[in-house]
Parts: structure tokens; C-alpha cells; sequence
């Protein structure tokens, strides 16, 4: 399947065959159904199909009854989403007469499966398992159904399974019996891994990931501790987590190790459960179920141990001979036993356990009288013999297990450290960079593998930014790094999604918003324990609210510049108005009782005069521009709607360019029905004094301008009409730019009263054109959408 085509052309619905299909080697996915899960994410419906004996959960009955280990499954975690399931049922006659009119399998293919897979009794059972998963879905449904209607009825319980999870190959039934356990029940569930202090071989790590995985995929919830009393920490994490019951596979343990361990982990939980219940599943080997091996290096270092272990015992042995003299030979005892517990806190348990033999055995022959022979002659020497060799033993094992304790104590130290510096890490540093780059130490230091942080540029382009090491992504990784990126979710090396990549990959995220993706070069490892995975996936939440902290630091400066340039800006604007209005209104007054002396004086400078006040009329009316067309790109314009009469504000425009419009003639023609309407009175006063302007200054002396108004629907539609020249010939609107100025256009001016008055027009959600009149002239007619009341109607004029 071309998942990348199917995602471009994002159809309503995909067809997809063969749910539990194994894909290609190199695809995305490693299986069909992580296909269709990114389908699915994308918004896409899917309509699919699967066969029973692929549905994970049953995979374990499906063996019993066939004999046969099916391969390729399906989590139930994915069937759980399904909207719809319908069940198609065949007899096993008919299915079988199917296979022979070769319906199914052709050929040799379909006699080998007759008498296989596809025998009757066979087809019989898993009819009856998936008539049972259908019937099991149809009752989480009516109880869906009875819960949404408020009808009475039997509820959901309170039970909630636990499962004990491990490395062992029998775990992974284990699992599945439990998910059968929590469908029948309909309730959540938990798998819980406890930590030993004994160290886990590649192979083991391995196989503890692909169970834990399984079980996540299966929709358990995921629980980890740690400690060397298995079955305390056990139910501890039941009684955390409320669970009802605990599932855990049958321990095959011999006669001397119960003894010693006070039990089997079967046995010690039956007795410390209390009211939590405990299920014992039976383990059946399966074919890939093998028993542990010990590796070739664990070996060689227990020789090694076991080596200085009776070096150490021989040395004690002789500096104990050559002082027997001085010290006796009940003070050797205690010497040997200090020797075990040093030993305790260096070596493994099987190294304390031959000391402690050795040490009784040669105290025996070397020491107790009668000397070089095993017979003991007292029995106060017998007695202490014995106390040695048992409290040697005890004390070796509670000295070894404090060790193992305050080891995985310093193990969960350290990473918590690690946590805690690159949390201060945040705190105190200066820039992202610097964060990111003790992170980046972190991580290494405690993974031993080089990373790096990508971010997304403001493109959404993934950039690698940051790393220690002197290595680069291809081509290749940075689309495995984008997928990761894209789809939030983890990708590449021991992942189910791109597994091919030589890195591993976790993006950084949080509830809000994803910044990047955390690299971890992991090509030479074999496996990514647990643990180290848990410890990665807290470092990258870490990291991701490290960034989002700095993104929000630098939204916050520029935020307060922006409140900085605003209160400026504004300081500015009324200091420049004041300045350079005050002057103009001084010239203007001085102008006009100059000019009124020289009438009544008959001075012929009075002409003068006059030019003097139409330049300061035309730049008081550019200053005005000016500052209008500061306003609305700097985006600070806003509308103060009161209600106003259509009339008056029309007439305020004309008084506000009176001194224009005195040498032409104004005509108005405004229906006598206009209501109340709500503007911002002074900003289209401003608005219309423009266009009257325009209409003037294009205008031959003497000559028309109409203005007219009436309302259509709930549109205020006015009009200004000149007998200039026109507008130029192609696109008329090209009027309205910002400093277009016309062929014909008198000198002076700015050229930005059209573009203010468009801009003041869509501020109230209007539009304004332009047209040429058929004889001559043009016509501006200005649509504005406004909120009416009739005349008569009780509304304040503001």
C-alpha cells in the first residue's frame, strides 16, 4: 500500500485488505495496521479486514487448537477503536466447500490447508472464538448504550487485572491472558516490570522490551519499579494502582531455593495478598521460549571472582597459621567471617558462597583440634562451627544485598540528578543554546551515546541546531526526524515506526505545542534498555518545556516592546499634532484679521492674505492625511460606534472643506426615510470631507458636485459625483493606492486621501468604487453595512 499517496489524496474512506499484513522490508511501517493507524490520524475513515486467528489477544488459544504459531497479529488496542465490527460467519462446511472450489487457496495450497489448518474441527473452534470476541464487543456496547440512556441495569465492575511482566520468554502469554481477562471484564488494566538488582543480558533486555511493548500495545497501562523483594514491590503497585487481581505465570523453583527465599513468588504472594486475589497461569513452552542463557563475559567474571575469592581465603588461611600461637583458634573464626563480608560488598553471591564454605571447611581442617582432619573432637567446636558457617552466610547475603540496594539506589540518584541539573539548567541559563547544550551532556553522559536537538523553524522545517559531536543527519534521517517531528510520536532504531534508521528519535513536545525532535545515535547499540528509554523520554519532556519557557520569554519581551512602541508611538503622534498644529492655527487666525484689516482698509494686499490661508488649509488637510494613514497601518484605528443621522454627518463634511467647495456648486439629494444609523461619526466626517475634496480639486470652477444617500436593505449607499476630467483610462480603482496621484492632478498634495477613505470604509466593513459618469466626471458611491433604528424610535444622540 502507497501510504503517502493515499495520505495526498485523503479520500473519505481507504479500503484496506489484509489488516494483520506484514509490510515490505524499508516501509515506514514494519506492519499494515501502523498504516492504518496514520491513516486514521489523519482524519481518514478505513474499512478493513482480519481473520480471527490474527487478533493478538487470541493468539495463544488459536496455537492450542490448530497447532500452528500465527505470525503476523493485531493488537486489540487497535480493534478497540473500531467504530463498527461486523461479523462474517461461515459454517465450516461451507468455508471447507469454499477452499475446495478454490474460493480460498489454488492448487496443491488448497488440499495442504484442507488437511491443516482448515480441518472441521479447527474451523469449529474459531468460529466459536470469534463469535465470543463479537459477542464480548456487543456487550461493551450495550452497556455504552444503557450508560448514555440512564437505564438501570448490571454495571461495569471494579475489578482491575495486574500482570507480572519480566524477561521470560512466558510472559507474553501472560499478557495476552490478562487482556482476554480485562475485554471480559471491560476494564482498564496494568502490566508491572520490577527491576532487580541483577543485571539483564542483551538478549533478556530485548525480549523485556518486546513484552512491555506488547502489553502497551494491547492497552495496559505501563508501570515500573523497583527492588529485590519482588513480590512486596508487586503489591505495592497493586494497592497504588487498585487492582483487584494479580496474573502471574507458575515459577518452576527447586526445593532449597523455596527454602532459602522463604518460597516461591507464587507462594509468597498467596500469603501477603491480603484481599487482593492471585491467578496462576499454567506456562507453556512455546517454540521461541528458551531458558536464559548466561553470557560468555558473566561467566569469565565469575571465574574471576571465584579466583580472588580463594586467594583471598588461602591469604587469610596463612596469616592465621602463623599467628595461631597468639590468637587461638576460635579467633580465626572471626576473621574468616569478616572476610566474607568484605568480600560481600565486592563480589556476586555465588563468590560469597564459596568463601563462606571454604573458610568453615579449612578452619575445620587446619584449625579445630584435631588438627588436618574433618573430625571434630568437642561439641562446643561442632556448635560453633555450624553458627559460623550459617551466620557467614547470613551475613554475606545481607551485606550483598545492601550493596545490590545501594547501587540501584545510586543508579536512581544519578538519573534523578540528571533531571534536576538540566531543570536547573533551564533556570539558570543565560539562552536556549546554553540549555540545550547541558542537556545535551546530560543525555550523553548517562546514555553513552551522542545526541542532538532539531528545531522547527517558523517554516516548520526541521534544522539541526545543537550537538556535541561533529556528525550530521542525511538526507534519509531527516525524514525520519520530520515523521517523528509530524506525527509526534517516537521514531526510528527499536521502534515500530522506520526501525531501519540508524537513530533513535523523540520529539519535543508538550500539551500546547511541539518545538523539535531529540537525536540519539544508537547505531552501534544492540538494545535500548528500558530504563535508559524512560530516562531519554523524561529528558526530552524536560527539554521541550525548557524550550517552550525560552519561546515564552521571548514572546513576553516582545510583547513588552510592542506596549514600548505603542505608548511611544502614541507620545509621538500627540506631540507631533500639537506641534504642528498650534503653529497653523496661530497662522490661520493671524491670516484672517490680517486679511479682514486690509478689506476694511482696502489694502491690495489681501490677495496675498488669501493664498496665505489656502496654504495653510491644504497642509493642514496633508497633515491630516498624514497622521490618518500613521493610524491605520500601525493598526491602533479603532471605531467608536454611536449612533448618528445620516444628514448631519454629510452636512459636517461639507462645513469641515467648506473653503474648497466655495467655488462650486454642492447639490444634495438625500432620502427623506433615512434612519438612525451606528458609525464612527467623526472618522467618516473625515471620510466624505475627502471625497467632497477630491471632487473639488478636479473639478472646474463653477461647476456640479451631487451627493446623495439612501439606504438599501440594511447598506447605507451615498454617492459623490464631479464634472472633472474622469478617472484614467484601465483599472479606475487604482485610485484608491496609497500616493497614486492623477495625470491631471493640480500641484500639491499627497495623493493619500482616497487611500485613507478606503481604508476608513473597510474599517466598518464597507467597500467604496470609483467609475467614470457616462458624460463626463466621476462617481464615487461608498457601501456601508450599518446598524439602523427608525426615526421615531427612543435612541440618544451621542
Amino acid at each position: 500500500m502507497d501510504l503517502d499517496a493515499v495520505l495526498a489524496r485523503r479520500p473519505q474512506i481507504v479500503l484496506v485488505d489484509e489488516l494483520a499484513h506484514t509490510n515490505a522490508p524499508g516501509s515506514r511501517h514494519p506492519k499494515r495496521y501502523q498504516d492504518v493507524l496514520e491513516i486514521l490520524e489523519a482524519g481518514i475513515n478505513v474499512y478493513t479486514t482480519l481473520n480471527i486467528q490474527h487478533v493478538d489477544s487470541r493468539v495463544d488459544a488459536v496455537g492450542r487448537i490448530t497447532g500452528i504459531r500465527v505470525a503476523e497479529t493485531v493488537p486489540d488496542s487497535v480493534i478497540d477503536r473500531a467504530d463498527e465490527i461486523q461479523l462474517i460467519d461461515l459454517t465450516p462446511e461451507k468455508l471447507r466447500e469454499r477452499l475446495h472450489e478454490g474460493k480460498v487457496y489454488l492448487g496443491d495450497k488448497a488440499a495442504t490447508a484442507a488437511n491443516n489448518f482448515f480441518r472441521e474441527e479447527n474451523l469449529t473452534a474459531l468460529r466459536e472464538i470469534s463469535l465470543r470476541l463479537t459477542a464480548e464487543r456487543v456487550g461493551q456496547t450495550l452497556r455504552g448504550v444503557m450508560e448514555s440512556k440512564q437505564i438501570a441495569g448490571p454495571w461495569k465492575t471494579n475489578e482491575c487485572p495486574l500482570v507480572a511482566v519480566g524477561p521470560s520468554p512466558f510472559s507474553e502469554k501472560l499478557i495476552r491472558w490478562t487482556r482476554r481477562v480485562a475485554a471480559a471484564l471491560d476494564t482498564p488494566w496494568v502490566a508491572v516490570y520490577v527491576e532487580s538488582p541483577r543485571p539483564l543480558s542483551d538478549e533478556e533486555k530485548t525480549r523485556l522490551s518486546k513484552n512491555l511493548s506488547l502489553a502497551r500495545q494491547l492497552g495496559a497501562e505501563i508501570v515500573l519499579t523497583s527492588g529485590e523483594d519482588v513480590a512486596g514491590a508487586l503489591l505495592q503497585a497493586a494497592r497504588e494502582h487498585n487492582a483487584t487481581q494479580i496474573i502471574i505465570g507458575k515459577t518452576a523453583t527447586s526445593g532449597w531455593q523455596r527454602f532459602f527465599q522463604g518460597g516461591s513468588l507464587v507462594d509468597q504472594l498467596i500469603q501477603r495478598s491480603g484481599d487482593i486475589d492471585i491467578y496462576v497461569v499454567r506456562a507453556e513452552k512455546s517454540p521461541s521460549a528458551t531458558r536464559p542463557r548466561i553470557g560468555s563475559e558473566t561467566v569469565k567474571s565469575w571465574l574471576q571472582e571465584l579466583w580472588i575469592g580463594s586467594l583471598a581465603v588461602a591469604g587469610v588461611t596463612l596469616a592465621c597459621w602463623l599467628a595461631l600461637g597468639l590468637i587461638g583458634y576460635w579467633a580465626v573464626a572471626l576473621i574468616y567471617l569478616s572476610l566474607v563480608v568484605f568480600l560481600a560488598t565486592r563480589f556476586h553471591r555465588l563468590t560469597i558462597l564459596w568463601t563462606a564454605t571454604a573458610s568453615a571447611l579449612l578452619w575445620d581442617f587446619m584449625f579445630i583440634p584435631p588438627r588436618f582432619t574433618f573430625r571434630i573432637g568437642q561439641l562446643p567446636d561442632l556448635l560453633m562451627l555450624l553458627l559460623f558457617y550459617i551466620i557467614a552466610l547470613v551475613m554475606g547475603q545481607l551485606t550483598y544485598k545492601l550493596r545490590l540496594q545501594e547501587q540501584a539506589e545510586r543508579k536512581h540518584d544519578q538519573r534523578t540528578q540528571a533531571l534536576f541539573r538540566i531543570a536547573q539548567s533551564a533556570v539558570e541559563s543565560t539562552t536556549l543554546d546554553d540549555g540545550l547544550r547541558r542537556t545535551l551532556q546530560e543525555i550523553e553522559t548517562l546514555l553513552q551515546a551522542p545526541a542532538a536537538v532539531m528545531l522547527a523553524n517558523e517554516g516548520g522545517q526541521l534544522e539541526q541546531k545543537f550537538s556535541n559531536a561533529d556528525w550530521t543527519l542525511n538526507e534519509k534521517e531527516i525524514g525520519v526526524a520530520t515523521w517523528a517531528y509530524l506525527n509526534n510520536r517516537p521514531a526510528g532504531r527499536f521502534t515500530d515506526s522506520l526501525p531501519d534508521s540508524q537513530n533513535f528519535y523523540l520529539p519535543l513536545h508538550t500539551t500546547k505545542t511541539k518545538f523539535g525532535v531529540l537525536v540519539l545515535r544508537l547505531a552501534e547499540r544492540k538494545s535500548l534498555a528500558l530504563e535508559e528509554r524512560e530516562l531519554a523520554e523524561a529528558i526530552a519532556d524536560q527539554a521541550a518545556v525548557m524550550v517552550e519557557r525560552y519561546r515564552l520569554i521571548q514572546q513576553a519581551g516582545r510583547a513588552q516592546l510592542v506596549e514600548e512602541s505603542e505608548r511611544l508611538y502614541k507620545v509621538i503622534l500627540d506631540s507631533v499634532s500639537h506641534e504642528l498644529k498650534t503653529p497653523l492655527a496661530v497662522i490661520t487666525a493671524a491670516a484672517e484679521n490680517l486679511k479682514q484689516r486690509q478689506v476694511s482698509e482696502k489694502d491690495p494686499a489681501g490677495q496675498l492674505t488669501e493664498e496665505i490661508q489656502g496654504a495653510v488649509i491644504r497642509l493642514r488637510r496633508a497633515i491630516e492625511n498624514l497622521l490618518g494613514m500613521s493610524r491605520i497601518e500601525s493598526g491602533r484605528l479603532k471605531l467608536e460606534l454611536n449612533w448618528c443621522e445620516v444628514a448631519e454627518l454629510l452636512q459636517a463634511a461639507r462645513e469641515q472643506v467648506a473653503e474648497v467647495l466655495s467655488h462650486h456648486k454642492v447639490r444634495g439629494s438625500l432620502s427623506p426615510e433615512l434612519p438612525l444609523v451606528k458609525l464612527d461619526f467623526g472618522l467618516m466626517v473625515h471620510a466624505f470631507s475627502n471625497l467632497l475634496t477630491n471632487a473639488a480639486l478636479y473639478s472646474p470652477e463653477d461647476s456640479e458636485i451631487r451627493l446623495s444617500a439612501h439606504m438599501d436593505g440594511q447598506t447605507l449607499i451615498v454617492r459623490i459625483s464631479d464634472e472633472g476630467p474622469g478617472l484614467p483610462e484601465g483599472d479606475p480603482n487604482r485610485v484608491f493606492e496609497k500616493f497614486y496621484r492623477g495625470p491631471n492632478a493640480k500641484p500639491g498634495g499627497s495623493g493619500l486621501g482616497l487611500a485613507i477613505v478606503k481604508a476608513l470604509v473597510a474599517a466598518h466593513g464597507g467597500e467604496i468604487t470609483a467609475e467614470n459618469n457616462p458624460d463626463r466626471g466621476a462617481t464615487f458611491t461608498v457601501r456601508l453595512p450599518v446598524t439602523v433604528t427608525p426615526l421615531d424610535a427612543e435612541t440618544p444622540l451621542i
